[in-house]
């Protein structure tokens, strides 16, 4: 019988403003929570068995003493990951039922793999009357996503969810571990586009790119991509042209958000936009973590009026697009960005306008 009472926890999703691959790299990021996220609701349970269910994914029940990765339901592992470490640091986590709900869907390039790490880690939290600094959370999240889940991602996700704020870019240093909100300028408004091609990092294209950057940098002699800026990399013609175009990516990526930071401090949302368009030409031509699809929902999005610039979100492979555009055009340019995609790809894609919100809680 299900122990009382009940709690919930929820995160919210997350889209990648730029540094594109860069935080695995020791580099900077800077993401921005969605209104959209995962909900984590339900209560302890007798008899130390874990049930996790979703409306969409089905239900989970598996003995709460030895956890390992499930080869069927593979959702279920970023839940069960996430109690492994919790239990790594001597949180006692018992069996437990629990329900997801919410409206992020997975493969889409918002990070709904974090959410759901996210969400359960605090819930779990809440019903074990524990806490933890909010980066050892998000660090315990990232360790349940390499070891149960096959990615090796870096923060990014994480802390952008736990650590979002309301109209504010959330900024974080990968190396130094700094995190900073800064405001998002008035008058601007992000819409995403999903292309109807969904990712599956765990297939093997996020590894690969990892194990790439790092060979980039053993190639350099440096600790990390970080280390190295573009006008040194345009000095080393030593380095495979496959590796220099993955190097060329997470270099001039790092560049890109300190100027970003920048520009958004300043109010300049040109300039920040235009950085958008920049990235997204990396990622397709340096780094070739787009997608045909991806490319022309950003296409279309840069010509239309009041767009100020475009790309890819996330991880890439599939996923989602943002598209920076004035407030007052945001509703013409959704209709018209789903429209457009859908009459040169046949495929109907979900556009939203989405406001900038909260964290984790």
């Amino acid at each position: 019988m299900t122990a009382q009472p009940l709690l919930s926890a929820y995160a919210p999703g997350r889209v990648e403003l730029l540094g594109n691959h860069t935080d695995y790299n020791d580099g900077v990021v800077l993401g921005a929570a969605i209104d959209r996220g995962l909900t984590m609701r339900g209560s302890k349970s007798t008899g130390g068995m874990i049930s996790v269910s979703s409306k969409t994914m089905g239900c989970v029940e598996v003995g709460g003493s030895e956890i390992r990765p499930l080869v069927d339901d593979r959702w279920a592992n970023y839940v069960l990951g996430v109690v492994s470490e919790l239990r790594s640091l001597s949180i006692p986590i018992a069996g437990f039922s629990a329900e997801i709900t919410g409206e992020l869907p997975a493969g889409s390039g918002l990070s709904s793999s974090a959410a759901l790490e996210l969400a359960t880690a605090l819930f779990l939290l809440k019903l074990h009357q524990r806490e933890l600094p909010p980066l050892a959370i998000a660090k315990a999240c990232q360790r349940a996503e390499h070891r149960f889940a096959g990615v090796q991602s870096g923060l990014l996700d994480q802390v952008t969810s736990l650590f979002g704020r309301a109209d504010h870019a959330v900024f974080f240093d990968c190396r130094t571990e700094e995190v900073r909100t800064i405001p998002f300028p008035k008058g601007l408004t992000l819409i995403i586009a999903e292309s109807g091609k969904k990712r599956e990092l765990a297939s093997g294209d996020y590894n690969r790119r990892r194990a790439e950057t790092r060979a980039a940098a053993d190639a350099l002699q440096v600790p990390a991509l970080r280390d190295v800026t573009s006008l040194q990399l345009k000095t080393r013609h030593d380095l495979p042209e496959l590796l220099r175009g993955r190097a060329a990516h997470i270099v001039e990526e790092n560049e890109r958000v300190w100027r970003a930071v920048d520009f958004l401090l300043a109010g300049d949302g040109p300039g920040f936009g235009a950085l958008l368009n920049a990235s997204h030409e990396s990622s397709r031509r340096n780094f070739e973590n787009s997608t045909p699809e991806l490319d022309l929902l950003v296409s279309i999005a840069q010509n239309l009026p009041g767009v100020l610039g475009a790309r890819l979100t996330g991880g890439g492979f599939g996923g989602a697009t943002i598209t920076l555009c004035e407030q007052p055009a945001a509703e013409e340019v959704a209709t018209q960005l789903a429209k457009r995609y859908r009459a040169e790809s046949g495929i109907t894609s979900r556009v939203i306008i989405s406001a900038i919100a909260a964290g984790a809680r």
